[in-house]
Parts: C-alpha cells; structure tokens; sequence
C-alpha cells in the first residue's frame, strides 16, 4: 500500500474516533449524567425533578380513630380551628341533675368540664359524653371561641394521653335556657359527644338566654 494510501485510511480512522466522542459528549448533555442506581449505591431513588422521593407512608395523613379497645376518661380535647389540647376538668354535681362547670377563673375559662356523674365516656357502646364550657361576656373564654369556630362537619377529638377518640359535628342546637333540655343527658342513645355552653343575650353574672349544644358521633 502507498505511503499516501496509508495516510489517508488513518485520518479516516481519526475522523471516525472524533466524530463518535463528539456524538457521545452531545448526548450525554442532553441527558445528564446517569446517577448510579438505588440498588447500587444505597440512594433514594430519585424524583423527575430530582428530589428524593419520600416513602408513600409519611406522605398519607396519620388516620385519626373512631373507636377504641377499651373506653377512657379524656384529659384532653382539641377542636379543629378552635383549640388544640384544651385541658379537661372533672367537677362533681352542685346538684344531682346539674354537671359541674370549669372554675370561673383566668384558668377555668380556658378548660372543659368532663361529667364524670354520666357514667359515659368516650369509647362506650351508648349514650353521651358530657362536656361544658364556659361563655365570658368580653368574648375571651373557650365557650366563646366554640360559638365562633365549631360548626356541623367540625372535628372533635377526646384524648388520654396515646389514646383518642375523633369525632364530627352532626348536630349545633340552640335552645332556651331556662327550659329543660333531656337530649343533652341521654344514656341509651347513640355512642357521642355533647357539649354545652351559654349563648344568647347575657341578663347577668352566669345568666344567659339560651344554651348552645353540639352533638358529635365517632368519626375517622
């Protein structure tokens, strides 16, 4: 073969090499550079927009419950919107058809009042869990904040510690209060929760023209 022969079959060579690198480096732009898999490298695996993807588990929302193994007396309650961790009192009767209320201090205006004279509490098969609340004219107190933010649909949710029970509003009554109201007591009835609180015109210290009464059946 001639010495020009031979030049030209190595420049053709040359020209292919190049031609290949360039083609390769041109894709690889376009693509990016592979990131090594997760199985090789221990990585997570990586999202179209690059971020790692958490695991489907952490996304979903915990669930909340709507029955439980054994009933508890709660020492909490949070209402979504109003309150969260709202601590629980538990007065006796002044008398035996009445259920203790919240002192009427700085601190009582903040908490509920749980029945324990009931004999229902958040897990039994039947009746209500009573609950009250107290209503301050300047508009400070829980009471208030209920009136303002609770509404049919809203979430309830009676807790001990780990333990809790959700539920939703079915039910915003107002009612006379100087009238009876045998509902709010009920024993046989539904599993649910009710909470009362003053509402209405304020004639006076502790005296108001009605009640407002929210019933809350176990819902997740």
């Amino acid at each position: 073969m001639s010495r020009t022969a031979r030049l030209a079959l190595v420049l053709a060579a040359v020209l292919v090499v190049v031609a290949g690198g360039t083609w390769a480096g041109l894709a690889l732009t376009r693509g990016s550079t592979p990131a090594p898999s997760s199985a090789s490298s221990g990585a997570e695996p990586a999202s179209p927009s690059g971020q790692p993807v958490e695991p489907a588990a952490t996304l979903a929302p915990p669930a909340c419950p709507s029955r439980v193994t054994r009933p508890f007396e709660p020492t909490t309650v949070t209402v979504a919107g109003v309150v969260r961790d709202a601590a629980v009192v538990t007065p006796p009767r002044p008398s035996p058809e009445v259920p203790g209320t919240p002192p009427t201090t700085t601190a009582g205006k903040t908490v509920f009042a749980f029945d324990r004279a009931q004999g229902v509490r958040p897990g039994d098969g039947r009746g209500n869990v009573l609950l009250n609340a107290h209503t301050w004219p300047d508009g400070s107190a829980l009471g208030n904040r209920l009136l303002e933010g609770l509404r049919e649909g809203g979430r309830v949710v009676l807790a001990d510690g780990d333990r809790r029970l959700c539920y939703r509003v079915t039910d915003r009554v107002e009612v006379p209060a100087d009238a009876p109201y045998f509902r709010y007591y009920d024993r046989r009835g539904p599993a649910q929760v009710a909470i009362v609180v003053c509402s209405g015109q304020r004639l006076g210290p502790g005296i108001w023209t009605e009640r407002t009464v929210w019933f809350a059946r176990p819902s997740a």
